[in-house]
């Protein structure tokens, strides 16, 4: 089979000199095609240009004249479109331009590239010390005064995947020339090569309804719209190789190791239905309907707002919290023998404020034993999981916090769907200390272990359970920092782990650029504001790109229609995707339509300030006679 050249385009070439080093660098496996915006006649009496066009040229290279590498795919067919790399090598508008034209220029550049790049092409842009505007920069400039090459590329869907020094000894026979437009050089010292890919787009999923039969009866139920591209995805499926997958499987093998561990083979349905839950802030609680009897099982996408016969209420309906809420009917339905161990796995949710520490959606470990009267069975459970666990994290620590038995909260009593039959005493906290982020240690509560007080008590019968969240343990055993990692659809988190190998996860996009807005509203006195409502709007709105919601400050007008101004600050960054100024500028757009729709928050005049990359973190401009501020 004929091998297949790599496709290099140059764009931007002054003197030719990096075409005539790639190919001495690269040999025979690469074809080049190098451009210049000037003229052929432009350089017709600099010797040093001529030699080396001409050089290339015998080598087979193609070298074009009067190239605009903002309108590429008009000088190129589209079936010779597909380059598998694109240099932009000290890109500048010429002569005394400032910053924004050289910034206009990279964003024109990159939308440029995305018309003729091949799919798992690359892009290299090389700028000088400074100008690109990230901490790979040294020393860093003020953001304002940088060319801002993340996010200029980022509105063309690229982001930045690796930074690496642009060394003039590293390139053997590269003179750079065209400062002012002149044949002159440019100092190059500590210059920077900043690569980019192609990012994955953000999807705008479509209302998921999901059929099934729940305690006797068939319904309906809508799916939360920000759990939509989550909900299918299978991480625990049998050929799956997604960390959270090994994760649990180690922890099945450490533990087999003292007991004798049998795997559940029951499914259990992601909604429960809780006639003593008395609040919806607990858990995630959808719309639900009756259907009829002869419906299946099944998931389909319909829109609820077209569909005739289905009649949408808020019912105690709620997508689970915990596997817990099963635990009754699994230990009924089954025996347990000395020293056994029943696991069970499978997704759960937790409503929570934003935080990319925080997940909403996770995947949980369930493990079961019946205990002896002597207490034995506990200690042996809960030496073989810190082992097993100790074994997964080699570098963190882990350990086991004695809780308080104290009666349970009502938020704890409403995690049971049936608090009559059994009392739920979490006895100890799993706790993590990972030391694998930049940031410096972090601890993370990756799970619980209970014992279950069978009601009544003639029943005789206790049993511990050990839950355990997966997606959390992952993120320490394999250093990643933002939760929503886990879930990128991007193939270049997958391949890290293929094979089921766990390591330090290295991130594809660097440095994402942040955008910060803010958002202010009036709420009538009588009203009760839930800050939590707010974090879900946020979440729908958003795609998951909010990664944290702050109160700035509060106003409280007094007088005969009294009232009260909340203003936020929300924080936007995307950990996977090509996150650009105008899709966060229209997310917050949707966010404030969202608001003064759903909840009939009054917007205020503050709500439209913004800023870009918390540089400025000044208060709202808000002004009010005789009012209380609380910051």
């Amino acid at each position: 089979m004929q091998h297949q050249q790599a496709r290099f385009l140059l764009v931007g070439e002054g003197n030719f000199s990096f075409s005539v080093h790639l190919y001495k660098e690269r040999g025979c496996d690469t074809h080049i095609i190098a451009t210049c915006y000037g003229s052929e006649e432009s350089i017709s009496e600099q010797a040093f240009t001529k030699s080396n066009v001409q050089f290339l040229r015998d080598k087979g290279a193609e070298v074009y004249f009067s190239v605009n590498c903002t309108k590429l795919k008009e000088y190129f067919l589209p079936a010779r479109r597909s380059f598998d790399r694109i240099y932009f090598n000290f890109p500048h508008c010429g002569k005394k331009a400032g910053i924004k034209k050289n910034r206009e220029l990279l964003a024109k550049f990159f939308c440029s590239c995305a018309d003729v790049l091949a799919g798992k092409g690359d892009v290299h842009v090389a700028l000088c010390k400074g100008q690109g505007g990230t901490p790979g920069d040294q020393p860093v400039r003020e953001w304002h005064n940088s060319w801002q090459v993340v996010e200029m590329a980022a509105e063309a869907g690229f982001i930045l995947s690796g930074i690496e020094p642009f060394g003039i000894r590293d390139v053997g026979g590269y003179k750079c020339t065209g400062y002012r437009n002149q044949d002159k050089s440019f100092c190059i010292e500590g210059a920077v090569n900043h690569i980019f890919t192609r990012s994955v787009p953000f999807l705008h999923s479509q209302p998921l309804i999901c059929k099934l039969e729940l305690e006797g009866e068939f319904v309906s139920c809508q799916i939360p719209q920000m759990f939509l591209d989550k909900i299918n995805r299978n991480f625990l499926g049998i050929n799956s190789k997604h960390p959270v997958r090994t994760i649990n499987e180690k922890l099945i093998d450490g533990l087999g190791r003292s007991f004798a561990v049998r795997k559940a083979n029951s499914s259990f349905p992601l909604v429960f239905k809780d006639p003593a839950a008395s609040s919806s802030d607990t858990f995630w609680m959808i719309p639900v309907a009756k259907s009829l009897p002869e419906i299946n099982s099944a998931t389909s996408k319909n829109d609820p707002g077209t569909d005739q016969d289905l009649s949408w209420t808020l019912g105690k309906y709620y997508l689970r919290p915990s596997l817990l809420v099963f635990l009754h009917s699994i230990v009924k339905q089954r025996d347990f023998s000395p020293q056994s161990l029943l696991a069970l796995s499978g997704l759960a949710f937790k409503k929570c404020k934003i935080s990319v520490q925080v997940p909403p959606i996770f995947h949980e470990a369930l493990f079961i034993c019946a205990l002896k009267e002597d207490g034995e069975d506990v200690q042996l459970l809960m030496e073989s999981l810190v082992g097993t666990l100790n074994s997964l994290l080699p570098s963190s620590d882990v350990k086991l916090a004695s809780l308080n038995q104290e009666p349970e909260s009502s938020e704890q009593k409403t995690c049971l769907p049936s608090p009559e039959l059994f009392l739920l005493n979490p006895k100890y906290a799993v706790t993590v200390s990972c030391r694998g982020f930049d940031s410096g240690p972090k601890e993370f509560c990756v799970g619980t272990i209970s014992t279950v007080q069978w009601q009544p008590p003639s029943i005789r019968q206790n049993t511990a359970c050990v839950s355990l969240n997966l997606d959390l343990l992952a993120m320490c055993a394999c250093g990643i920092s933002d939760w929503r990692m886990l879930w990128t659809p991007d193939e270049r988190f997958a391949s890290q782990f293929s094979g089921g190998r766990l390591g330090l996860f290295q991130s594809f996009s660097l440095h994402p650029p942040t955008y910060v807005h803010d958002i202010s509203f009036w709420l009538p006195e009588a009203e009760t504001f839930r800050e939590d409502q707010l974090h879900a709007i946020a979440r729908r709105a958003s795609l998951d790109t909010v990664t944290s919601v702050r109160l700035l400050d509060c106003f409280r007008r007094p007088g005969a229609v009294p009232a009260t101004s909340l203003c936020y600050r929300l924080t936007y960054q995307s950990c996977d995707k090509a996150l650009s100024r105008p899709q966060a500028a229209a997310m917050q757009m949707e966010l404030r339509k969202n608001c003064s729709v759903a909840s009939g928050w009054w917007l205020g005049r503050g709500a439209r300030r913004r800023t870009w990359q918390g540089r400025l973190c000044g208060r709202s401009s808000r002004r009010e006679e005789g009012g209380v501020w609380n910051v």
